[in-house]
Protein backbone atom coordinates (compact mmCIF):
# COMPACT_ATOMS: atom_id res chain seq x y z
CA UNK A 1 0.00 0.00 0.00
CA UNK A 2 0.94 3.76 -0.88
CA UNK A 3 0.20 6.41 1.60
CA UNK A 4 -0.02 9.59 0.16
CA UNK A 5 -0.71 12.68 2.27
CA UNK A 6 -0.65 16.43 2.33
CA UNK A 7 0.66 17.76 6.00
CA UNK A 8 -0.21 21.57 6.84
CA UNK A 9 0.63 23.65 9.68
CA UNK A 10 -2.62 25.23 11.05
CA UNK A 11 -3.15 28.16 13.71
CA UNK A 12 -5.57 26.64 15.09
CA UNK A 13 -8.13 23.35 14.33
CA UNK A 14 -11.51 24.51 14.68
CA UNK A 15 -12.53 26.32 11.54
CA UNK A 16 -10.96 23.28 9.43
CA UNK A 17 -13.25 20.93 11.89
CA UNK A 18 -16.33 23.33 11.23
CA UNK A 19 -16.13 23.21 7.69
CA UNK A 20 -15.15 19.37 7.45
CA UNK A 21 -18.26 18.65 9.21
CA UNK A 22 -19.95 21.50 7.08
CA UNK A 23 -18.92 19.19 3.54
CA UNK A 24 -20.61 16.11 5.32
CA UNK A 25 -17.00 14.66 6.65
CA UNK A 26 -17.85 11.89 9.56
CA UNK A 27 -15.87 12.13 13.11
CA UNK A 28 -14.94 8.75 13.50
CA UNK A 29 -12.35 8.87 16.37
CA UNK A 30 -10.92 11.07 18.55
CA UNK A 31 -7.89 9.55 20.41
CA UNK A 32 -4.88 10.54 22.44
CA UNK A 33 -1.44 8.32 20.55
CA UNK A 34 1.82 7.76 21.95
CA UNK A 35 4.27 6.93 18.99
CA UNK A 36 7.77 5.38 20.03
CA UNK A 37 10.10 5.30 17.28
CA UNK A 38 12.88 3.08 16.60
CA UNK A 39 15.96 2.88 14.73
CA UNK A 40 17.68 -0.30 13.36
CA UNK A 41 21.21 -2.02 14.32
CA UNK A 42 22.20 -2.90 10.91
CA UNK A 43 20.81 0.57 8.64
CA UNK A 44 20.30 4.18 10.05
CA UNK A 45 16.70 5.27 9.53
CA UNK A 46 17.47 8.66 9.30
CA UNK A 47 19.83 7.81 6.19
CA UNK A 48 17.55 5.59 4.67
CA UNK A 49 14.76 7.69 5.19
CA UNK A 50 12.44 4.68 6.69
CA UNK A 51 10.26 4.55 10.20
CA UNK A 52 9.50 2.03 12.56
CA UNK A 53 7.30 3.25 15.19
CA UNK A 54 5.46 1.86 17.98
CA UNK A 55 1.57 3.17 18.19
CA UNK A 56 -0.30 3.28 21.16
CA UNK A 57 -3.66 3.91 20.80
CA UNK A 58 -7.11 3.43 21.99
CA UNK A 59 -6.26 0.17 24.16
CA UNK A 60 -4.09 -1.29 21.11
CA UNK A 61 -1.20 -1.41 19.48
CA UNK A 62 0.35 -1.15 15.99
CA UNK A 63 3.73 -1.45 14.87
CA UNK A 64 4.28 0.65 11.78
CA UNK A 65 7.17 0.52 8.80
CA UNK A 66 7.52 3.26 6.33
CA UNK A 67 9.31 3.31 3.57
CA UNK A 68 11.45 6.35 2.09
CA UNK A 69 9.28 8.77 0.76
CA UNK A 70 9.04 8.97 -3.15
CA UNK A 71 10.12 11.84 -4.55
CA UNK A 72 8.01 11.64 -8.18
CA UNK A 73 4.68 13.11 -6.48
CA UNK A 74 3.78 16.43 -5.65
CA UNK A 75 2.70 14.78 -2.09
CA UNK A 76 4.77 13.21 0.86
CA UNK A 77 4.44 9.76 -0.24
CA UNK A 78 5.68 6.05 1.29
CA UNK A 79 4.99 2.47 1.23
CA UNK A 80 3.36 1.78 4.71
CA UNK A 81 3.08 -1.86 6.44
CA UNK A 82 1.10 -1.99 9.92
CA UNK A 83 0.05 -5.08 11.98
CA UNK A 84 -1.68 -5.25 15.31
CA UNK A 85 0.35 -6.60 18.37
CA UNK A 86 -1.30 -7.95 21.32
CA UNK A 87 1.66 -6.45 23.95
CA UNK A 88 3.45 -3.36 22.94
CA UNK A 89 6.40 -3.44 26.10
CA UNK A 90 6.83 -6.69 24.73
CA UNK A 91 7.27 -5.86 21.49
CA UNK A 92 9.57 -2.97 22.59
CA UNK A 93 11.42 -5.11 25.04
CA UNK A 94 11.99 -7.50 21.74
CA UNK A 95 12.97 -4.69 19.74
CA UNK A 96 15.84 -3.57 22.03
CA UNK A 97 17.01 -7.33 22.84
CA UNK A 98 18.08 -7.59 18.91
CA UNK A 99 19.55 -4.09 18.98
CA UNK A 100 17.09 -1.90 17.69
CA UNK A 101 17.45 1.67 19.59
CA UNK A 102 14.40 3.77 21.15
CA UNK A 103 14.59 6.90 18.91
CA UNK A 104 12.19 9.83 20.01
CA UNK A 105 8.74 9.30 21.51
CA UNK A 106 5.96 11.65 19.71
CA UNK A 107 2.24 12.18 21.83
CA UNK A 108 -0.37 13.79 20.18
CA UNK A 109 -4.17 14.34 20.07
CA UNK A 110 -5.61 13.42 16.88
CA UNK A 111 -9.06 13.62 15.43
CA UNK A 112 -9.91 10.84 12.53
CA UNK A 113 -12.55 11.97 9.65
CA UNK A 114 -13.85 9.83 6.47
CA UNK A 115 -14.92 12.22 3.93
CA UNK A 116 -14.79 10.19 0.00
CA UNK A 117 -11.84 8.27 -0.51
CA UNK A 118 -9.82 9.86 2.07
CA UNK A 119 -9.10 10.08 5.94
CA UNK A 120 -8.56 13.37 7.18
CA UNK A 121 -6.58 14.15 10.71
CA UNK A 122 -6.82 17.05 12.93
CA UNK A 123 -3.41 16.91 15.14
CA UNK A 124 -2.47 18.38 18.10
CA UNK A 125 1.24 17.15 18.57
CA UNK A 126 2.90 18.25 21.72
CA UNK A 127 5.82 20.44 21.45
CA UNK A 128 4.73 21.02 17.77
CA UNK A 129 1.41 22.31 17.30
CA UNK A 130 -1.61 22.09 15.26
CA UNK A 131 -1.51 20.36 12.12
CA UNK A 132 -3.79 18.94 9.28
CA UNK A 133 -3.06 15.76 7.34
CA UNK A 134 -5.22 14.43 4.73
CA UNK A 135 -4.38 11.01 3.28
CA UNK A 136 -5.54 8.58 0.93
CA UNK A 137 -4.33 5.21 0.41
CA UNK A 138 -3.24 4.36 -2.83
CA UNK A 139 -2.63 1.16 -4.95
CA UNK A 140 -0.55 3.23 -7.36
CA UNK A 141 -3.45 5.17 -9.12
CA UNK A 142 -1.33 8.25 -7.62
CA UNK A 143 -2.47 11.18 -9.91
CA UNK A 144 -6.09 10.48 -9.16
CA UNK A 145 -5.43 10.46 -5.79
CA UNK A 146 -3.51 13.48 -6.05
CA UNK A 147 -6.79 15.23 -7.30
CA UNK A 148 -8.51 14.20 -4.49
CA UNK A 149 -6.55 15.42 -1.76
CA UNK A 150 -6.24 19.17 -3.69
CA UNK A 151 -10.02 18.45 -3.82
CA UNK A 152 -10.76 18.19 -0.37
CA UNK A 153 -8.09 20.59 1.40
CA UNK A 154 -9.76 23.50 -1.21
CA UNK A 155 -13.08 22.67 0.29
CA UNK A 156 -11.76 22.80 3.90
CA UNK A 157 -9.65 25.86 3.49
CA UNK A 158 -6.20 23.92 4.41
CA UNK A 159 -3.57 26.25 2.83
CA UNK A 160 -0.01 26.76 3.64
CA UNK A 161 3.16 24.86 3.15
CA UNK A 162 3.09 21.41 2.66
CA UNK A 163 5.11 20.04 5.38
CA UNK A 164 7.06 16.90 3.55
CA UNK A 165 8.69 16.07 7.11
CA UNK A 166 7.27 13.70 9.21
CA UNK A 167 6.29 14.84 13.18
CA UNK A 168 9.49 12.52 14.03
CA UNK A 169 11.63 14.28 11.89
CA UNK A 170 10.35 17.92 13.24
CA UNK A 171 10.59 16.40 16.80
CA UNK A 172 14.16 15.60 16.26
CA UNK A 173 14.93 18.78 14.44
CA UNK A 174 13.70 20.77 17.56
CA UNK A 175 15.87 18.61 19.71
Amino acid sequence: MLEIELKVQVPDLAPVRERLLAIGARMTEKTAEHDVYYNAPHRDFALTDEALRVRYSTGRTIITYKGAKRRDLAFKAREELNVVVDSGPEFENMLERIGFRKTAVVDKVREYYSFESASIALDEVKGLGYFVEIEVISQETASRDTSVIDCIAEKIGVRGEQILASYLELILAKQ
